[in-house]
């Protein structure tokens, strides 16, 4: 497993952050303190510009199913993974921004050998679809868009049900 110092994680970070004020879009929310690495929110109002920079492959009323997207990047530490997790109430979309990262996708609650995707690769998975995101030698950054499939009732980060966790969530 790649160790990294916080130097390398907190100069990701002011990359990441240069990079969203470079597009125009406004950070509501952060957290860099995961162990995986972390991520930032962006402002909702931003979502359908956000959905046109990164998800231009997929038509947008495609993408606008249920209203509210929930526009994020994530950041993924060299050797870290995410939870192998699933919702009940998103689907989620993905793309690759700086990489390659490591994704495994399963319909059931094994996990399969992950695939490796390059910088603009998407990710499509869908509600239930079980998942993981894993970096690799360097910094992964990838572009996410949560797709609540209950209007009523968005997902948010109760709506994660982990299989395994090597964080102990």
């Amino acid at each position: 497993m790649h160790e990294t110092s916080l130097q390398e994680k907190e100069a990701i970070f002011r990359h990441a952050l240069e990079m969203v004020a470079q597009e125009g879009f406004r950070v509501s929310a952060s957290d860099a303190s995961r162990p995986w690495g972390g991520f930032l929110v962006l402002d909702e109002a931003q979502a359908p510009r956000f959905a046109e920079r990164y998800f231009a492959e997929i038509p947008l009323e495609e993408i606008l199913t249920g209203g509210k997207l929930s526009p994020k990047f994530l950041i993924v530490a060299p050797g870290q993974r995410l939870s192998w997790q699933y919702h009940f109430r998103r689907a989620e979309l993905w793309k690759v921004l700086e990489g390659p990262v490591a994704v495994a996708i399963s319909d059931t609650d094994e996990q399969g050998e992950p695939g490796t995707y390059s910088a603009g690769s998407v990710i499509r998975l869908r509600q239930g679809e079980r998942h993981r995101l894993i970096g690799l030698d360097a910094w992964g950054i990838v572009a996410e868009i949560w797709q609540h499939t209950d209007g009523a009732h968005p997902s948010d980060e109760d709506d994660i049900v982990r299989l395994q966790d090597d964080y102990g969530r």
